[in-house]
């Protein structure tokens, strides 16, 4: 099964994170595998949830690169973009030294933001967790948000229509 239908059986069961939009370009998404550390477990051989959050990050690393949304696009276009909103559902609990993967998707918005869903399958393909991120653009120098997509979105949305990323 791949991710955009994992995606779809997701949103059916919890009413989606984020809308999709007729018209306009499928989520890019990228993946990453990688097991559960010993320092990420408690006692009882089970993740902590508060790791979560870095799970997700590390995939949304990964597509960053992907879609020239690194930390250091940033950075060299003076722009931030801090999480304004943070979820998570839990389902399954992953365990230690349990391999698992974690697809990062960026949904398609029209506005100066970031939406971002998350899911974490386990390799029986159960879905462990999920969740989405918001992020909005900041200028760097003064921290006034950024009402109009600034010109490294742009670009990233050019090549999304494009295609560039499949």
């Amino acid at each position: 099964m791949n991710s955009n239908k994992k995606f779809q059986l997701l949103r059916r069961r919890k009413n989606g994170y984020f809308e999709r939009v007729k018209g306009v370009p499928e989520p890019v998404s990228a993946v990453i595998t990688r097991r559960v550390r010993f320092s990420e477990a408690d006692v009882m051989g089970i993740s902590w949830y508060g790791r979560y959050p870095e799970f997700f990050e590390e995939a949304s690393s990964m597509l960053g690169k992907k879609c020239g949304l690194t930390y250091k696009a940033f950075y060299e276009s003076n722009l931030r973009a801090p999480i304004v909103q943070f979820h998570i559902d839990y389902y399954l609990p992953l365990m230690l030294d349990e391999e698992f993967t974690v697809t990062a998707s960026l949904i398609w918005d029209e506005g100066a933001r970031l939406n971002t869903e998350f899911l974490i399958t386990k390799q029986d393909q159960r879905i462990s967790a999920a969740g989405y991120t918001i992020q909005m653009f900041t200028d760097a120098l003064s921290g006034e948000a950024i009402i109009a997509s600034p010109e490294l979105l742009e670009r990233c949305r050019n090549k999304w229509m494009a295609g560039d990323f499949k």
